[in-house]
């Protein structure tokens, strides 16, 4: 395939959520035809599940640079760089005026079902470099569909793979069976039915993070308001300082107000915390559940289970790449020792772009969420940059590439590694954590002083 071939090819981003769209608009910027894939009906569909949920961040900082620069002709109307939207938000006053800017660069209800190079599996070295990449799709009418790119952005995110309850990262014994009382996204308590299904009733929380410590907020909110509603919360470890998070002195005010909300949960009988529990096993009694831990402790019956342990990348459509991914995190494997739970400790995860990003296949790139592997958090900000970077080196302008056009912020905030969602994570490695720069965004709560709730 020559050259002049190569370049008209498209590059193509999958998923058109907050960074797939941003990479969409840098590749625009950078007159390199790019062609987004996603599978749900709209722009931001996993963002949009969410929509109940206020973000740590604020407007400011959730608008990339190369879309505004997009919109802004349509008369578009930036939203006060102050303030703090929710994922609902988000979606409509901006991820969707953005993809229907780019207009028929984006295909909605086109699932990526693999990607490889033309001709070449994963064994094949022949030709292999010289060869475009061939992805996979299957349209929302179940038509098939073969689209050939000189490169591919994977901006799908983690939303669709939350981690299981049991404790060795695997699904606890009955907990496929329990599914039907068992949750593994923050409840919309707006919503009629799903208020009803927790009100009055005893609901297990499982995990240490932000979206735990909203789970917990609003479950005691809730409990304020019907009698018999009760939060269990379950933790791998103790508690200690960090437990809640930076509080006050957090440079993110919004999390570490939500850290505050989860604290005062707990010290007003609204939440109990159960500690150093591991859970291995689901059992039903009656139309109750028991979760029981692997040092045999079991707890009291539960109505209700919310399982927030983090997320992990869904990499099975990329299994005929040749990607670089660090065994623990599956987070390619330069970026993997800057977002280490095990490894980090205090200071920022310094930008970082298309060099830590690239794989032993040239031309793929994980961006977003999904670079981050099983690392439980991240900055929107951080996947701009990321996605800024990349294409600037699609489009040959390789010092644009490795220059830094970002600085993030620092919270000071250290010590145990309980400020974010546990997946397999370094909850007893003695390693600190990293907290404003990386913090995830996607999924949180806000302070009360923003939002009165979620």
């Amino acid at each position: 395939m020559n050259a002049l071939t190569a370049d008209q090819l498209p590059v193509v981003v999958i998923g058109a959520g907050p960074i797939g769209l941003a990479a969409a608009a840098h590749l625009v910027e950078r007159g390199i035809e790019p062609l987004v894939l996603e599978t749900g009906p709209t722009a931001g569909s996993a963002v949009r599940e969410w929509s109940h949920v206020r973000l740590f961040s604020t407007w400011g900082e959730l608008i990339d640079p190369a879309a505004e620069k997009l919109l802004a002709p349509t008369g578009w109307v930036r939203p006060d760089a102050s303030t703090y939207p929710t994922g609902g938000d988000w979606a409509e006053r901006h991820l969707q005026p953005l993809a229907d800017v780019l207009g028929d660069k984006v295909r909605y209800g086109a699932t990526v079902t693999g990607v490889a190079r033309a001709g070449r599996d994963r064994i094949v070295d022949s030709g292999r470099d010289e060869q475009p990449f061939t992805v996979h799709v299957e349209t929302s009418d179940g038509r098939e569909e073969r689209i050939t790119a000189r490169a591919v952005i994977d901006a799908s995110g983690t939303w669709s793979v939350p981690s299981p309850m049991g404790a060795d990262g695997l699904p606890a014994l009955g907990e496929k069976t329990a599914a039907d009382r068992i949750a593994y996204r923050v409840p919309n308590l707006s919503d009629p039915a799903v208020r009803a299904r927790y009100a009055g009733k005893r609901t297990a929380v499982v995990g240490s993070g932000a979206s735990a410590f909203t789970a917990l907020a609003l479950l005691a909110d809730l409990a304020k308001e019907n009698d018999g509603t009760h939060a269990v919360w379950i933790l791998r470890r103790g508690i200690s300082d960090n437990t809640y998070g930076g509080g006050e002195a957090d440079q993110l005010p919004a999390r570490g107000a939500l850290g505050l909300r989860a604290k005062a949960a707990v010290e007003a009988g609204h939440a109990s915390a159960v500690t150093g529990f591991r859970s291995q096993a689901v059992e039903r009694d009656g139309d109750r559940l028991v979760i029981v831990a692997e040092d045999g402790r079991r707890l009291d019956p539960v109505d209700e289970v919310i399982v927030l342990t983090g997320f992990r990348p869904d990499l099975s459509f990329l299994s005929e790449l040749r990607l670089g991914l660090d065994e623990r995190l599956q987070a390619p494997t330069a970026l993997a020792p800057l977002i280490d739970p095990n490894l980090h400790s205090c200071g920022t995860v310094y930008p970082h772009g298309v060099n830590e990003l690239s794989h032993p296949e040239q031309g793929v790139y994980l961006v977003g969420m999904k670079s981050y592997g099983r690392a439980p958090t991240f900055l929107a900000m951080t996947g701009y940059e990321q996605v800024r970077s990349i294409t600037a080196s699609l489009a040959g302008d390789q010092e644009a590439a490795e220059r830094v056009e970002l600085t993030l912020p620092e919270t000071g905030v250290c010590g145990g590694a309980g400020l974010f969602d546990e997946p397999e994570n370094a909850e007893e490695s003695g390693g600190g954590c990293c907290a404003a720069p990386t913090t995830l965004q996607i999924g949180v709560g806000a302070p009360a002083s923003t939002s009165g709730g979620c």
